[in-house]
């Protein structure tokens, strides 16, 4: 998408969603999610914004955010990245302060080798796959991996600072399987001799509704930035922190035009699909062409007016969610894919 749009983000509603997450997941800690930069919100002004309301934790899957993470909160915060990488690429997160998941016993060899490079130990979190098959070391190698790391801190090579996992949101019953298999894994690590003070399982529609998941630290990613999960319900506290915006150019018969577009993908899907907010209400998104979209129009439409095609309920616009919903996609999706060209306005 390209053309007069904004993607207008509020930093102070964007705190309120932090201090609401905080708050509902204490006494554990709260890891903001800043993967794919911060959801397209901007790493640095985001982890800036959290760090000015307590908080101590981010991670992203990939390097890129996370060495920006580090780079923005400095010694305020601990970061997380968990993409497994080549032996250079994680020495090079060790020398920006990353502490890395690790899920497969040749990373975690990696990972000491790039530490010894560096001379100092690499933080690590170990992770067991409780049955998403993401990634992560199998039960039944836990007892091999946790012996090789626990010979590995000896050596001063690394320290497992922590023990997680990624579980698959599908079910209770499923959950609650996988949490037994963390539970063990856990108990396994310390009977090898790791002490790991961390343990993190949940991200955000578990650690949301279920406190027996939290342990020691939950990573929060899209509720973080007001987008709820697909078909899930509202969450208290919480609102969209960004917001897509253009304005009209021309006004036809019946028709306004506003200055954003798309070739293809999320945003063509929805002409003819969805409602956009404008200054008399929501009216119907006709067509998108690539580098403008009509709009149903409204009594003293004029160039100039302000078109919302997704933002904040408290702003009475449709959320990102309630966009996606519709195309039968998750709130993050048109998020993602805004054109860089598109500016990011903080207010």
């Amino acid at each position: 998408m390209i053309g007069g749009a904004q993607l207008r983000i509020d930093l102070g509603r964007f705190q309120r969603n932090v201090r609401a997450v905080r708050e509902r997941m204490a006494p554990a800690d709260v890891l903001v999610v800043v993967k794919d930069d911060a959801y397209g919100h901007g790493v640095e002004q985001i982890v800036r914004a959290a760090c000015e309301v307590g908080a101590e934790w981010f991670g992203a899957i990939d390097p890129a955010s996370a060495v920006r993470a580090k780079a923005a909160a400095g010694d305020d915060a601990r970061v997380f990245s968990w993409l497994t990488t080549t032996q250079a690429a994680a020495g090079e997160l060790l020398r920006a302060g990353i502490e890395l998941g690790v899920g497969d016993i040749g990373y975690l060899e990696r990972v000491a080798a790039a530490a010894r490079a560096t001379g100092a130990p690499a933080c690590v979190h170990l992770k067991i796959d409780t049955g998403l098959h993401r990634n992560g070391i199998r039960p039944e190698a836990w007892s091999e991996a946790c012996a090789r790391a626990s010979e590995l801190e000896h050596a001063g090579d690394i320290t497992v600072v922590g023990i997680w996992s990624h579980i698959a949101e599908a079910s209770d019953a499923s959950d609650d399987a996988s949490r037994a298999v963390f539970d063990d894994a856990v108990a396994a690590a310390r009977s090898a001799g790791l002490d790991p003070q961390i343990r993190h399982l949940a991200a955000s529609a578990a650690a949301w509704h279920r406190a027996e998941f939290r342990y020691d630290l939950v990573r929060i990613g899209a509720f973080c930035y007001g987008v709820r999960s697909q078909d899930g319900p509202e969450l208290e506290g919480i609102d969209a922190v960004a917001a897509l915006v253009a304005p009209v150019t021309e006004v036809g018969s019946g028709t306004a035009t506003i200055d954003v577009g798309s070739a293809d993908g999320v945003f063509s899907s929805w002409a003819g699909r969805i409602e956009v907010s404008t200054p008399a209400g929501r009216r119907r998104l006709l067509d998108v062409a690539p580098f403008s979209s009509r709009i149903e129009a409204w009594p003293g439409a004029a160039p100039g007016d302000e078109v919302t095609i997704f933002g904040a309920r408290a702003d009475g616009a449709p959320t990102s969610t309630d966009q996606a919903e519709l195309i039968d996609t998750v709130g993050e999706e048109p998020l993602l894919r805004l054109s860089p060209l598109i500016p990011r306005v903080y207010v």
